[in-house]
């Protein structure tokens, strides 16, 4: 996750009365311990994650006993899936082997976390929309910002505030959901008073690619913010995409079973319902900050995919970076980045189709940007596509 979405995250934990922490910044003890508990063959993600538990877990006054890691897994190509398991391994043989791993799934409704299971599908939906909304804010603006570093302030204290508010809020879903809207709106009021000079000539990239690794600063060399100093602003796919695409999978998977009209049906209709709602309510605020920024529908983002990665068959990251790719560049976007891991297998297979796509979008220039910890020349690639996205801008103005 985005940091914001993390503390969010871990805000909602402890509104249910679980004590939360999202883990410390990564730093380069991140990489020592990731290097020494990992093979090399691992996805960097994977590298990182571990080096960042295994350096919470070396704290000293850490009680590994009563210490719980949060590392849902998944089903897919993806390593992903295989997480949760690595880490149970490594901690069994090293001296942390009393800490635990809650590696909760909605193949079983979450009955591994108890009674906790459904209100803690309902406030961590919240919790990362609200996290999705503050980030959107935090990257249309500081761009344009008059006094370098206000932005992320004022970011910092809407997180502050947002979290607090779930954790002083009721737990009853409608008291809970207006006590976060007020939050939002009081940081979005805070956002509109910054003050802002905006040039009309400033590009706009939108980013995709693997969610960790799009999303996670260090793991990325804050690529995001590199681009804004080339004098950019940029779209970032977020989480929540993510989850939305899942829904879409669990209703084609019952439709392939013929369970289209059951009763595990009527309930993922209820729970898309009802997380469509909370959507709605915490967006309505934003409806003019987010003019031109809207977030597509899932539906229409494997739709767009569709002629380059059928969705019934290409599963994953893949399909959403491809057809939210599409989407971006439709909505004006002037360059697409794709940020990944290197080896990630959903980076390289989008990698191969983007010069298609490039041709079919009047030229706009996509370029892949992999990380594994030692990039080389970052300024300079990223430097030499800013030229391209420039390039590209003046000449879809002069054809407009």
């Amino acid at each position: 996750m985005a940091y914001g979405s993390g503390r969010a995250f871990a805000a909602g934990f402890r509104a249910l009365g679980v004590d939360a922490e999202i883990t410390p910044p990564s730093d380069h003890r991140t990489h020592e311990l990731g290097a020494r508990y990992t093979s090399g063959d691992e996805c960097y993600p994977a590298k990182v994650t571990v080096g960042d538990f295994m350096r919470v877990l070396e704290t000293p006054g850490t009680d590994a006993s009563k210490t719980v890691f949060f590392m849902p897994t998944a089903d897919g190509p993806c390593r992903f899936g295989q997480y949760a398991p690595y880490l149970r391994s490594i901690l069994d043989s090293s001296p942390y082997r009393e800490a635990a791993v809650l590696s909760p799934s909605s193949r079983n409704g979450y009955e591994n976390l108890g009674d906790l299971a459904r209100p803690f599908v309902r406030t961590s939906w919240r919790m990362l929309l609200a996290g999705d909304i503050l980030q959107k804010m935090l990257l249309k603006t500081r761009p344009h910002e008059v006094e370098k570093g206000q932005t992320d302030a004022v970011n910092e204290e809407c997180l502050n505030d947002l979290c607090n508010a779930a954790e002083n809020a009721p737990i009853h879903p409608p008291v809970q959901l207006r006590a976060l809207r007020d939050a939002l709106v009081r940081g979005r009021d805070r956002f509109r008073a910054i003050p802002i000079l905006r040039d009309p000539s400033t590009p706009r990239i939108g980013v995709v690619g693997e969610i960790f690794c799009r999303l996670h600063t260090f793991s990325n060399d804050d690529l995001v913010r590199r681009i804004e100093e080339f004098g950019a602003e940029t779209w970032l796919s977020d989480i929540t995409e993510w989850i939305w695409y899942t829904i879409s999978e669990q209703f084609r998977k019952l439709e392939l079973r013929g369970r289209r009209f059951s009763v595990e049906a009527a309930g993922a209709w209820i729970r898309k319902y009802v997380q469509h709602h909370d959507e709605q309510v915490l967006l309505e605020p934003f409806k003019e900050d987010f003019a031109g920024w809207e977030e597509p529908d899932v539906r229409e983002v494997l739709e767009l995919a569709r002629p380059y990665l059928p969705p019934e068959g290409s599963l994953g990251e893949m399909v959403l970076n491809v057809g939210k790719a599409v989407y971006l560049a439709r909505k004006g976007c002037d360059g697409i980045v794709d940020i990944s891991p290197f080896t990630c297998m959903n980076g390289i297979v989008c990698e191969a189709i983007y010069p298609k796509l490039s041709r079919e979008l009047g030229g706009i220039p996509i370029r892949t940007f992999y990380f594994d910890g030692m990039q080389a020349d970052l300024e300079r690639d990223l430097g030499v596509y800013m030229e391209l996205a420039r390039t590209y801008q003046r000449k879809k103005i002069k054809r407009g």
